[in-house]
């Protein structure tokens, strides 16, 4: 993915390749304005140059000249072809204009959302890396209930063989202690049966 600086720089480079592509179409207009500059101060002498009004009859002054047809049509058809390149010159003018126009248009569109995208791209990777920090925490989380678990689990395990082990103990102590008092009943019967069998001969 561009970054907005190549974008802008890419725009840059674009922007000074049009203008190079029509340098010819710079130079060609102001060697025609230059060249119209010219045809009207050449067109202006001839003018003053030439009588206001000469009678039919008159002649021409001696050391002076009047312009003949010949040169006066083709100063015409110059002056013509000047202004004819000229208006081209001007629409072509014109046209690179818009151009530009639109490409400086398109600059700063392209700018506006350069920035729109690197704040959009900002705001995700704060929002990436404030995720990022809740998952460690729950992932910390989870391991200290898993090794809590464990723990109760063992001890759970341990209370139980514990509590068996009571029970197997309490188990043996009442069959020790019942034997012990068949026994006691038994020698007692035996010994009041003596006594009984003792007393008969008395």
């Amino acid at each position: 993915m561009t970054t907005w600086r190549q974008d802008y720089l890419l725009a840059l480079q674009a922007r000074d390749r049009g203008e190079q592509a029509q340098r010819t179409f710079y130079d060609a207009y102001t060697k025609l304005a230059d060249r119209a500059t010219t045809a009207d101060a050449l067109k202006s002498k001839n003018r003053e140059a030439s009588p206001v009004t000469q009678p039919a009859s008159a002649s021409f002054p001696k050391g002076t000249h009047s312009n003949s047809p010949a040169e006066t049509s083709s100063n015409a058809e110059a002056l013509a072809k000047i202004q004819k390149e000229l208006s081209e010159a001007q629409r072509s003018r014109g046209t690179l204009q818009s151009r530009l126009h639109d490409v400086s248009d398109d600059l700063q569109k392209s700018r506006l959302q350069s920035a729109m995208t690197k704040k959009r791209l900002d705001g995700l990777a704060s929002e990436k890396a404030a995720l990022a920090r809740r998952l460690r925490d729950q992932d910390e989380e989870l391991r200290a209930k898993a090794k809590l678990l464990e723990d109760v689990h063992d001890e759970t395990v341990s209370l139980t063989l514990q509590l068996n082990m009571a029970e197997d103990q309490v188990q043996a102590l009442k069959k020790e202690n019942k034997d012990l008092v068949d026994r006691w009943m038994a020698r007692m019967g035996d010994e009041a049966n003596a006594m009984n069998e003792a007393s008969k001969f008395t």
